[in-house]
């Protein structure tokens, strides 16, 4: 039997939702091992004046199994 655990975490970029996702779970993997996948939780942009997305941000649920 296993036992996953769920962490929360937010990470952002400023080319993509995809971008954001991969750059969060990256950064994750140099101090969590045994990730096994993530939810986006919530998603949020940064504008400029004009209505354009300047950054892209992303709060995930990231699951791992603890040894």
């Amino acid at each position: 039997m296993s036992v996953a655990k769920i962490i929360e975490l937010n990470a952002a970029s400023r080319t993509s939702m995809e971008d954001a996702v991969k750059t969060g779970l990256k950064k994750c993997a140099e101090s969590v091992k045994n990730i096994k996948g993530a939810w986006v939780n919530e998603l949020k942009v940064v504008t400029d004046d004009a209505g354009n997305v300047q950054e892209w941000r992303v709060n995930l649920r990231v699951t791992f199994v603890v040894e």
